[in-house]
């Protein structure tokens, strides 16, 4: 199961590590959920700060994956489509 498959870089991981990561989902989740989606800047900002925690691509590839799994929102196409729009990223579930 994704949802319990644990990172050994989590474990490594600062509360402001925490912080960052939790950031993007709920940016993520934002931008499916709220009717008038999320702020494409501080989503970008968000996954910038992401980036600082998961610098791998693989890594970065497999908690989207895991996230997808039981959220069912894509990191990956909605930072996609946050850097092809100007304003708010609204997704479609």
């Amino acid at each position: 199961m994704a949802d319990s498959y644990e990172y050994p870089l989590m474990a490594e991981w600062s509360t402001t590590d925490i912080i960052a990561v939790t950031t993007l989902y709920q940016c993520v989740e934002a931008a499916y959920e709220q009717p008038q989606g999320v702020d494409r800047h501080a989503l970008l900002q968000a996954y910038e700060d992401f980036q600082q925690v998961v610098p791998q691509k693989f890594e970065e590839k497999q908690l989207d994956q895991a996230f997808q799994a039981v959220s069912g929102y894509s990191i990956y196409r909605t930072v996609k489509h946050a850097r092809a729009t100007d304003g708010m990223v609204k997704m479609k579930g």
